[in-house]
C-alpha cells in the first residue's frame, strides 16, 4: 500500500509539473489555428508538438517505467488541452516503457478514446516498438487489430510497421491489408498506400508485385506506388 501510495505522489507531481511546463509555454494566437487544423473538439494551449514532447521528455528523466505509464494515463485521462495528451504519448516513447506490453491496454485505450489520425499515427511507432520486442505476440495482437470493429484500431494496424523496413514482416503486412482492401474509409485506403509506400523503401519488388496482384482502391494505388 505505501508503494502504491508513493507512486500515486510521483505521479501527480509528474502530470503536474508537465502540465504548468505546458502552460508556461502556451501561445493563444496559434492554439486556435492548431484547433481548427486538426478539427479538435478539445481546445488547445498554442504549444507545437515537439515542444510538447520535449517537456514532457524533460521532466520524465530518471522516472521508474511504472509511474511513467501511470502518469500517461492520467495526462490523456484528465487532459483538458490537446497538448497534454501528445505528451502523454510522449512518455510512452521513452526507454523504460517502449516495446513493453504493459503499455497495450493504454495505446488501445488511446486510440480508441483519442479517434483521430495525429493520435493513431504516433502511437504506430510504439506498435513497432513491441512487435521488434516481442514478434510473436505483437503480431497477433495487431491481425485482432486489424479485424477489429473500431476503424482507428484497424488503422493502427495497417500502418504498425512503418520505419521497420528489413525488419518488415511482410507476411503480417499482407494479412492486415488483405483484411481492409474492400473497405471504403478514406483513413483505411491511405494507410494501405502508406503502409506499402513506406515498405516499398525497403521492399520495392515486392510491393509492386503485392499492388498489381490485389485489387486496391485507386488512393490506395496511387500512394503505394508514389516512389516506385
Amino acid at each position: 500500500m505505501t508503494g502504491d501510495a508513493t507512486d500515486g505522489d510521483e505521479v501527480g507531481r509528474l502530470a503536474s509539473a508537465i502540465r504548468a511546463d505546458l502552460r508556461a509555454h502556451a501561445d493563444p494566437l496559434r492554439a486556435p489555428g492548431q484547433q481548427a487544423y486538426m478539427k479538435s473538439a478539445m481546445p488547445f494551449l498554442g504549444v507545437s508538438v515537439p515542444v510538447a514532447r520535449r517537456i514532457a521528455r524533460t521532466h520524465a528523466r530518471h522516472v521508474r517505467p511504472e509511474v511513467l505509464r501511470r502518469t500517461a494515463g492520467v495526462l490523456w485521462d484528465e487532459a483538458s488541452q490537446r497538448e497534454e495528451r501528445y505528451a502523454a504519448l510522449a512518455l510512452l516513447g521513452l526507454d523504460g516503457l517502449r516495446g513493453d506490453p504493459e503499455t497495450v491496454p493504454l495505446i488501445e485505450h488511446m486510440v480508441t478514446t483519442g479517434r483521430w489520425w495525429d493520435i493513431t499515427d504516433e502511437l504506430a511507432h510504439r506498435v513497432a516498438d513491441l512487435l521488434d520486442a516481442d514478434p510473436l505476440p505483437a503480431a497477433a495482437l495487431v491481425r485482432a487489430w486489424s479485424v477489429d470493429n473500431d476503424l482507428w484500431l484497424r488503422r493502427l494496424a495497417i500502418i504498425s510497421q512503418l520505419g521497420r523496413r528489413d525488419d518488415l514482416d511482410r507476411d503480417l503486412l499482407t494479412d492486415v491489408v488483405e483484411q481492409n482492401v474492400d473497405d471504403p474509409e478514406f483513413f483505411i485506403r491511405k494507410a494501405i498506400g502508406w503502409a506499402l509506400r513506406d515498405a516499398a523503401r525497403a521492399h520495392p519488388d515486392w510491393v509492386r508485385e503485392f499492388v498489381a496482384t490485389h485489387t486496391l482502391s485507386p488512393l490506395s494505388v496511387r500512394e503505394a506506388t508514389k516512389h516506385l
